[in-house]
């Protein structure tokens, strides 16, 4: 006889379950969200849940990897990966499956598996959304994918007013280090350091790096770590970068130029600018953005990933973002309302059947009476009783 032991049922750290109310409130925004990339253009690819590990962490780092959860392929032994992030699929199947000249504007629904949590309790089990425009390398595609991540925002009730909107660009301070021409290994304490936002470390890892002094780049990194706020911070930066490669400086005009387009058209967004937000450095190539809650909860995060595409042997620009739907969902401000159900006592069901099937294909939720149960239990989620009157079927709204 098998033991029902206390815990046969708790689910592994990280890993959640939706119950009717939140599950139907996923499913409405993920309704909502197709039709609202669909509008714009894009199209809905469905990536595989498992692909070869060699294909599926292609450009994406050693964090992904860490991420991923690895299993063997019976069929022919080779190392397959369960997908902890679905936007490298979709760049492969850009380059590889579609491989167009022009821009292809793909977006995507799915779940995916993580092996960590990222520290702060997140799911290790995301339903992931996102959207990525293939093959337009100017800041005109960086804008429309801002300007879609913020609709789908507004498709779950939450307004650019009631956002924040981070921004940054790795490309300056990847101008900055280029310039070092450090060592890999060397390169990766300093961008710990800056990461960490501690100076005396980058001074002492600089210290003996003559270009460094001479060319004014360990002030120039000490600035960057400083440089965070308002619109106002851009202008700070071309002062401070004025000495800096005119990569530095373009890469400031990208994000001005981002910036000021997304505010043509949602102007009472707030913008928050950090240059030294490097996320993902080994992933994104230019211009970085997130939205949050004014309370400081991350919905959606995307960017510019232009080097993806060369390993599928089909180099191609690429900005997208990406975000979890479970997580947004809960973020509603006006979920679809659980009462609103219609409700039919057993002794009617049979007469009312016709009513009821076209009741059901207009949209509505009826729930028959189950006999035996308590009625008051049943149709405790109904706001409305469909009753004969005069002849008619009519819907009889309660106090």
């Amino acid at each position: 006889m098998t033991r029902i032991t206390p815990d046969r049922w708790q689910l592994p750290d990280g890993v959640d379950e939706l119950l009717p109310d939140a599950a139907w409130q996923v499913e409405t925004f993920r309704r909502r969200i197709l039709d609202c990339c669909r509008s714009w253009g894009f199209d809905l690819v469905m990536p595989p849940m498992i692909e070869y590990l060699d294909s599926l962490l292609t450009g994406t780092g050693e964090t992904m990897d860490l991420q991923t959860f690895k299993l063997v392929d019976q069929q022919n032994g080779r190392t397959m990966g369960v997908r902890a992030d679905m936007t490298p699929q979709v760049a492969r199947m850009d380059a590889h499956a579609l491989r167009a000249d022009g821009p292809n504007r793909l977006f995507y629904i799915g779940g995916v598996l993580r092996a960590r949590t990222d520290g702060f309790g997140g799911s290790r089990s995301p339903l992931q959304f996102g959207a990525e425009l293939f093959g337009h390398a100017g800041v005109h595609s960086d804008i429309e994918v801002i300007r879609l991540m913020l609709a789908t925002l507004s498709e779950a009730n939450i307004e650019p007013s009631q956002l924040i909107l981070d921004v940054g660009h790795v490309g300056v301070y990847r101008a900055l280090v280029d310039q070092l021409a450090l060592e890999e290994d060397h390169a990766e304490a300093l961008f710990s350091s800056v990461q960490r936002g501690s100076f005396p470390d980058v001074q002492a890892l600089l210290s003996d790096i003559p270009k460094a002094n001479n060319a004014g780049l360990t002030d120039m990194l000490g600035e960057l770590m400083n440089l965070r706020g308002d619109r106002r911070v851009l202008d700070q930066a071309r002062k401070a970068f004025a000495g800096a490669s005119v990569r530095v400086l373009e890469a400031i005009d990208a994000l001005q130029a981002v910036i000021d387009g997304v505010l043509i058209t949602h102007p009472n967004i707030r913008i928050n600018i950090d240059l030294a937000e490097l996320r993902g450095y080994s992933y994104h190539t230019g211009v970085l953005f997130a939205a949050y809650t004014t309370g400081g909860d991350e919905l959606a995060r995307g960017g510019r990933y232009d080097a993806v595409g060369a390993a599928f042997g089909h180099p191609r620009p690429a900005t997208g973002f990406s975000g979890d739907l479970k997580k947004l969902a809960d973020a509603m401000r006006a979920a679809e309302a659980s009462s609103n159900n219609i409700f039919v006592s057993s002794d009617l069901v049979n007469e009312a059947w016709p009513e009821i099937v076209r009741l059901r294909k207009s949209g509505e939720r009826v729930l028959t009476e189950l006999p035996g149960f308590d009625n008051v239990e049943q149709n405790a989620t109904c706001n409305r009783n469909l009753e004969r009157q005069n002849g008619k079927w009519i819907l009889v709204v309660r106090s």
